[in-house]
């Protein structure tokens, strides 16, 4: 099988990536797995320069006085950790970013960028997303070939037929699924809209959550399509002046409400909005994840 999903993303990475950003990427994965698992479960593996961000409790004071510099002590897990890619396969996926980036291409090279990074990590990924008839379950293993595979799949289900919800996926992991993951929702505005409270709260008891959300066009201009009704706007609705400014206080209304909501039950989100800003967000998605479970 051709990894034509990974050498995308490869090559992405190449493209947007410093050094610097380089090694902040895999630190920052690191601390990520250790908040989310209880106990540190860690074997010391070497030392390192300190860099921001680190946790104090990991400083080697002593070696730190040697050598007159700032070092911590750098871990490798014992175990395995599971990661669950839970992806938006609704229609809505079809509609552009506002950059004019496709979001399904966004959501596609986002969530397998993440999963690429943690699966060179030697730690498992899965996938659930829901196709036009039913739901779609990969269970969590290791490799890449497994990572190409998922986006295979889910780049194939997000048509014009798809009304799926959003909720019913995690429903169904709610149901279904015991042992302990941190799950990674991939989604839009509208798909964090619709979680409730409800849904969130039981979610947390089991799992780690973060979000990663691709952002909406704006509706204006003379060729605006609306996805869900399979036709263009027409030009008297997508050029009124007044329309386009309540249509962007309803965003924002909606953004803020998202904000405070996922603020309030301390899960990290981002949202990306074209492809060569994917690294710098997944570091910056994490970052906060790390400063959450503080």
């Amino acid at each position: 099988m051709k990894m034509k999903y990974m050498s995308r993303i490869q090559s992405n990475l190449k493209q947007c990536r410093t050094i610097r950003a380089r090694k902040a990427t895999t630190r920052v994965l690191d601390g990520s797995y250790r908040s989310v698992y209880k106990g540190r479960s860690m074997n010391f593996d070497e030392l390192r320069e300190y860099v921001p961000g680190d946790d104090i409790k990991d400083m080697d004071w002593k070696a730190s006085a040697r050598s007159r510099k700032l070092l911590m002590r750098q871990y490798v897990a014992e175990k395995k950790h599971n990661m669950m890619l839970v992806m938006d396969t609704n229609c809505r996926m079809l509609a552009d970013t506002e950059t004019g980036q496709e979001k399904r291409e966004v959501a596609l090279l986002s969530a397998g960028t993440l999963a690429y990074l943690i699966s060179r990590n030697g730690d498992y990924v899965g996938a659930m997303f829901e196709t036009a008839a039913s739901k779609q379950y990969f269970p969590c293993k290791t490799g890449l070939m497994n990572v190409e595979h998922i986006l295979c799949h889910y780049d194939k289900e997000v048509t014009r037929d798809n009304k799926s919800d959003f909720n019913s996926v995690l429903q169904y992991i709610l149901k279904n699924i015991r042992s302990h993951m941190l799950l990674i929702l991939v989604t839009d505005m509208e798909g964090v809209r619709s979680l409730t409270d409800m849904m969130l709260r039981r979610l947390l008891v089991m799992h780690d959550v973060l979000i990663l959300t691709v952002s909406d066009m704006e509706m204006s201009g003379d060729r605006c399509f609306a996805v869900e009704n399979n036709s263009y706007l027409p030009a008297f609705l997508s050029e009124d002046r007044k329309l386009l400014l309540r249509q962007q206080k309803r965003r924002n209304e909606i953004k803020e409400a998202c904000t405070e909501k996922l603020k309030k039950y301390g899960i990290a989100w981002v949202t990306i909005h074209q492809q060569d800003e994917i690294e710098e967000k997944l570091v910056e998605l994490l970052n906060k994840h790390k400063l959450e479970k503080r």
